[in-house]
């Protein structure tokens, strides 16, 4: 669509084009194509995809002005159902603009254990020519960081000479005791991409059970770094490298062991596990007469709802520079949740990508919190509900819930929630996914819809709800709402989310399902995160 016009409107002008794209909380922004109604950009972005049933792909095109950038036009693709094409090289068209089509190629890539596809797909991204450390990625790295043992009391004491009298200089200067307990993290380093472990205070014996994730060009070539730090006198405590060549002549690449620190103490070990896997296209076999038509596009989450508001262009006159992206060493650092938490990934706006089109677009990688505080436990429903009236399950569901016995962890079912704050906009965005399990008020099912209200304000101005969907335990919305409010405020909220049944059944909440209260004052609201 055109956007811009001159001499006050009477002549029709073209647009400043830019695409903003989203997986859950992985944020990739394009570069702007000016003057432009059929931009090319031919950008590449990677994003991981860790629990894809009901994931989308979202893309949002905006026109970039000096003042507010216009809304050009959305798109929801199922990730699902690019999983089960593998391959999807299409023209789509826009939702929520009057013209406009995106071209999209997507590849869904799978890892692989084993090392018999690994000269194919160096060879497709080029990785087996050029020489630099980043570029599209041939493989992913994880790495299990447990623990380690006997590290050095006194990290100062373990450095070289040179080095040993002035960090000691430094730390006398500080007024820091030079023998005291040291504060170790772990640094892993992997070409551009630099990641942290927490901090753990007061041991030479530090447990961490953290999981980090890294993509690599090529493993025929790249090491990785590892380092752990002394927080508190800001010096090394040992170090190692492994390179990843020996994990592709490892059994199931994988190693799993306690590795001997270099310039450390005699018996200081880092206890980690190490997997490498191939990232490789299974291509479907079709026959060349085959004929299908992806179903990949799902409809789009503004329908019959205003446009949204896009996010500041990089040049906004307020902002005279890109959006807001972290340098490199803030870039890659990632806090990561306890061990087996869900992950997601951190949100990201890289700077623009004046690259080739087979440039990558950069990508930090954290995991989304092992808990949300959730204020009152479900267990009040019960009091929110007229008992007598309500169905045979629900009485029996409720039975369990405050018996402590349970159809598992969630009785009463499960909602799936998007929650994000972009500081830029002084918006929360929270995206209701779908529910699972819900309660059944007749034979049929119930007719389930999602309240939410950002307390304390319940008025009518400030409810948002989703549309009814009928005779389901397991509806999906795929719907985006947004609250205006400062960071500030925000962390004085409590989003209230409620799950009701439209039928009618229960006389005093209308049918009410399940709810739940968040609290927002956690760090992750600002990085966001996707969770059941």
């Amino acid at each position: 669509m055109w956007k811009d016009t001159y001499m006050k409107g009477l002549i029709k002008g073209k647009s400043d084009p830019y695409g903003v794209l989203r997986i859950g909380n992985q944020v990739f922004q394009s570069k702007v194509i000016k003057e432009n109604l059929n931009p090319k950009w031919n950008e590449v972005y990677e994003a991981l995809i860790y629990e894809h049933p009901g994931e989308m792909l979202e893309i949002e095109l905006f026109d970039e002005d000096t003042d507010k950038d216009d809304f050009l036009g959305s798109l929801m693709i199922d990730l699902e159902e690019v999983e089960k094409e593998k391959v999807v090289d299409e023209w789509f068209t826009l939702d929520d603009a009057t013209s406009g089509k995106l071209h999209l190629k997507l590849e869904w890539l799978s890892p692989k254990s084993t090392t018999e596809n690994l000269d194919k797909v160096l060879a497709s991204i080029k990785a087996d020519k050029d020489q630099a450390d980043d570029g599209l990625s041939a493989a992913l790295l994880v790495l299990y960081l447990d623990s380690a043992r006997n590290l050095p009391n006194n990290p100062l004491e373990i450095n070289q000479d040179g080095m040993k009298k002035s960090a000691v200089d430094k730390a006398k200067k500080s007024g820091k005791k030079i023998g005291s307990t040291p504060n170790p993290f772990v640094l892993f380093s992997l070409g551009h991409n630099v990641q942290e472990s927490k901090v753990k205070y007061k041991t030479i014996e530090p447990v961490w059970e953290q999981t980090f994730t890294f993509f690599v060009h090529n493993p025929k070539r790249q090491d990785l770094e590892v380092e752990v730090k002394d927080e508190y006198h800001q010096s090394s405590m040992g170090n190692l490298k492994i390179p990843l060549s020996q994990l592709l002549t490892s059994e199931n690449m994988t190693i799993n062991q306690r590795f001997q620190l270099n310039n450390s103490g005699p018996n200081s070990t880092l206890k980690m596990k190490v997997a490498l896997r191939i990232l490789y296209v299974d291509r479907p076999v079709r026959s060349p007469d085959e004929q299908y038509t992806s179903q990949v596009k799902r409809p789009s989450i503004f329908k019959g709802k205003n446009p949204p508001t896009p996010a500041p262009s990089p040049s906004a006159p307020d902002a005279q520079k890109p959006p807001p992206t972290p340098k490199v060493e803030a870039n890659r650092k990632t806090e990561n949740g306890e061990k087996e938490s869900p992950p997601s990934a951190s949100p990201q706006r890289p700077t623009e990508l004046n690259k080739s089109s087979s440039s990558l677009s950069g990508s930090s990688f954290t995991y989304s919190p092992s808990h949300v505080s959730i204020k009152e436990p479900t267990p009040s429903i019960a009091s929110d509900i007229s008992l007598p009236i309500a169905t045979q399950e629900l009485r029996q569901r409720l039975r369990q819930l405050q018996n402590g016995t349970s159809l598992g962890q969630s009785p009463l079912g499960q909602i799936q929630l998007t929650l994000r704050y972009t500081s830029h906009r002084n918006k929360l965005v929270v995206v209701v996914h779908s529910c699972r399990n819900l309660i059944a008020f007749s034979e049929d099912g119930s007719d389930p819809y999602v309240r939410l209200y950002l307390l304390p304000d319940k008025r009518r101005s400030g409810r948002r709800k989703t549309h009814v969907l009928k005779k389901t335990l397991n509806p999906v919305y795929d719907l985006k709402f947004e609250f205006n409010v400062t960071l500030p405020e925000l962390q004085r909220r409590t989003l209230d989310v409620a799950v009701k049944n439209s039928g009618g059944f229960l006389s005093r909440d209308k049918g009410l399902l399940g709810k739940l209260l968040l609290d927002l004052n956690s760090e992750e609201i600002a990085k966001g995160w996707t969770q059941w």
